[in-house]
């Protein structure tokens, strides 16, 4: 099983293309869809290249994710490993989104879970909660 090709446009959608490098709401440095690592102020990168690091975090991503062992559906794991490019897999790991899934809790608690994850910075945000509501929403598809 492998995340769906809905997942990488769904991402691109969600995060959106910066071809320069800035800070997200949470004050990480960030560039192109969403990609943080090795990042530095000033660096630029073409759309080319923001889409094949987009591609690679996402693979890295859903490596984790099936090490889990949880992710049952095509949709779980389109889920589960979108959660986790947002978030860090360290964060999902040690969530009560995780314990609930391992639970089989029912869809109204694991969709409670995902919609628990809204805030950066201190502050709720409407992107945030977007994104949490196509997440739980996929989980279930």
């Amino acid at each position: 099983m492998k995340t769906s090709d809905r997942l990488l446009t769904q991402l691109m959608m969600m995060e959106g293309l910066r071809l320069t490098a800035y800070r997200d709401a949470a004050g990480v440095l960030t560039i192109g869809y969403g990609h943080t690592k090795g990042v530095r102020e000033g660096d630029k990168i073409s759309p080319f290249w923001a889409q094949e690091l987009l591609q690679k975090d996402i693979e890295e991503c859903e490596r984790a994710v099936k090490e889990l062992q949880v992710a049952r559906t095509e949709g779980q794991l389109d889920a589960l490993t979108s959660f986790a490019f947002n978030l860090g897999i360290g964060r999902l790991k040690g969530s009560t989104l995780l314990k609930v899934i391992r639970e089989g809790g029912s869809k109204t608690a694991i969709t409670r879970e995902f919609k628990r994850w809204v805030y950066a910075g201190g502050k709720r945000l409407r992107g945030l909660e977007l994104r949490r509501e196509w997440e739980a929403k996929r989980f279930f598809e």
